[in-house]
């Protein structure tokens, strides 16, 4: 039955479990993903979980909320 093993995801999820989305860049205050990215990360293969996590850190001064 299927095609081998289950894919095993090492990149994981960013999420610190502050889940507010700021107003203005529309990124998590806590992971600084968007919502589209927070919805689809988990049908991500790593290398577009990577890509998402590479762009996280010039996030930080997008947001403006506390």
């Amino acid at each position: 039955m299927g095609d081998g093993p289950p894919l095993l995801r090492r990149v994981m999820s960013p999420c610190i479990g502050i889940c507010t989305l700021d107003r203005k860049s529309g990124f998590c205050l806590g992971c600084k993903r968007n919502i589209e990215e927070i919805g689809r990360w988990a049908m991500l293969d790593d290398p577009q979980r990577q890509a998402i996590i590479d762009q996280l850190p010039s996030r930080k001064s997008m947001i403006t909320a506390p």
